[in-house]
Order: structure tokens, then C-alpha cells, then sequence
């Protein structure tokens, strides 16, 4: 099913708006990457212009930064603790950005967008 953003044909009364034109191939998107714990693995989309963009399927690292130390780590992911993009998304090992992870060096709160940057990045909290 393609993702398209675009408005809606109704409105919120249930009328009709009248389409002054087609769909646009520019305005579809792309179905969530759900990033996932695990063996690290990268797929590739093409973009507007020919541009290539990399995107996580699966990981099992994060690059941590320390804020008392000022210094960075790379740390192995064991689970998803919380996330609030999504309470079930805890029980499927899904990373977004903002989500917690515990790791073998303490909680990491992720500050990345792994979908979109293929990288995870957090910040240590415990």
C-alpha cells in the first residue's frame, strides 16, 4: 500500500473537496523502517534527483555519548525498555528516536533517527 501525503478528499463535516489535480508521484512517502534489535542490517531507497538514502532494518549497537565523562563509547543493545512513540513498540524491540534502551554499560535515551540516518546515537542516562 503506498503512503501519500496529501489532503484528504473529505472534510471534517464529511463534504467533498473538488481535486484541482491528480496525484503526484512526488507526493507519496514510504512505509516505516521500525528499526529492530538485532544483527546490524542496512537496505537503500531511492530518493527525489537519483539520491540514494540508507535506512536501519535491524541493529545491535548504539554510539553513546557519556555527558559527565564528555567522551564516547559504543555500547551493545540488549532490549527496548520504553518508547513513547509507541507502547507496543516495546514489546517488538522497535527504536525510534526518543526511545530508552538498556545496554551493557547502563540506559540509553536514543537521539538519533535510525529510520532515516542509518545510525544510532544516544545519550547515557543511568
Amino acid at each position: 500500500m503506498v503512503v501519500y501525503h496529501e489532503y484528504s478528499k473529505r472534510k471534517f463535516s464529511g463534504g467533498r473537496y473538488i481535486p484541482t489535480r491528480k496525484k503526484r508521484l512526488f507526493n507519496t512517502g514510504s512505509i516505516p523502517a521500525n528499526t529492530r534489535v538485532g544483527e546490524k542490517k542496512i537496505r537503500v531507497r531511492r530518493k527525489m534527483g537519483g539520491k540514494l538514502k540508507p535506512f536501519l532494518i535491524s541493529a545491535d549497537s548504539v554510539n553513546v555519548f557519556d555527558p559527565k565523562t564528555k567522551k564516547g563509547k559504543i555500547a551493545k543493545i540488549t532490549a527496548v525498555v520504553e518508547n513513547p512513540a509507541n507502547r507496543h513498540f516495546i514489546r517488538r524491540n522497535i527504536i525510534t528516536k526518543g526511545a530508552v534502551v538498556e545496554t551493557n554499560i547502563g540506559k540509553v535515551k536514543i537521539t538519533s533517527r535510525p529510520g532515516q540516518e542509518s545510525t544510532i546515537s544516544g545519550v547515557l542516562i543511568s
